[in-house]
């Protein structure tokens, strides 16, 4: 058995998400189902990130063994024809029989986009959160400060039982240009909704809605009822995932 990596890019606003649902429409269902129509047996694929629903992304990461050579070539051009052009295959090659698009992984990146200004941009509108209104985007910035290092981000995460949500968050950052605001984060992990809680409490920080200086004692809390807002899942790009 060959164990191949892939990288994909897609748009993940007409899917409920990467992971396989029954009578839902994911990323996965539609990789595997393509993966088995051209290579003519079933194929188990693993991947770096469960992206939630509505979520895209560019360099989305997975990976799948299979028994026999392969023309990589012609797979990725038949894999583009069949799931184009909402999923993109923008790399596939081998990788080392013990390499796992989830469990080798060291780090996820995400990109969220929050715009500002006074009207919406119709182009854009798919991958941007639209507010509408000025942000402090200088106390969101340090109340993002304190979200770096490892934490139990229960406060921030749908959790699951017998699961932790201790992660590490290794980058926070925000940049405002010309009233589009750019939040990048990088995790070892993520649990389910990190993210986009994260922005949401950094948006209500923005609005005044919330002390920039409360974050600590919202993560110490541990208490999900203590994050009011959720940012919607569009304005989220899995933007790159690291490996050692």
């Amino acid at each position: 058995m060959t164990t191949y990596r892939l990288e994909l890019a897609y748009d993940g606003s007409q899917f409920r998400g990467y992971a396989r649902q029954n009578g839902q429409r994911t990323i996965q269902e539609e990789l595997e189902r393509a993966l088995r129509t051209l290579l003519g047996n079933e194929v188990n694929t693993s991947v770096a990130g469960r992206t939630d629903a509505g979520v895209h992304a560019r360099a989305q990461v997975t990976s799948f063994a299979h028994d026999g050579d392969l023309d990589l070539v012609r797979l990725r051009r038949g894999l583009d024809g069949l799931l184009g052009p909402e999923i993109a295959v923008r790399s596939i090659e081998p990788a080392p029989d013990d390499f796992s698009a989830r469990f080798s992984a060291t780090w996820r990146r995400y990109r969220y986009l929050i715009d500002m200004r006074p009207s919406a941009d119709p182009l854009t509108r798919g991958f941007v959160w639209h507010v509408g209104r000025m942000l402090d985007v200088t106390a969101m910035t340090s109340a993002a400060n304190a979200f770096v290092g490892e934490h139990d981000f229960s406060s921030f995460c749908r959790s699951v039982e017998g699961r932790s949500n201790v992660r590490r968050v290794m980058e926070l950052t925000l940049a405002d240009h010309d009233g589009l605001v750019t939040i990048w984060v990088r995790a070892n992990a993520f649990c389910h909704q990190m993210v986009r809680s994260t922005v949401g409490y950094l948006y209500d920080v923005g609005r005044g809605f919330t002390d920039a200086g409360s974050v600590e004692n919202v993560i110490a809390a541990g208490d999900r009822s203590l994050v009011a807002t959720v940012a919607p899942p569009h304005g989220l790009t899995l933007w790159d995932v690291g490996y050692e």
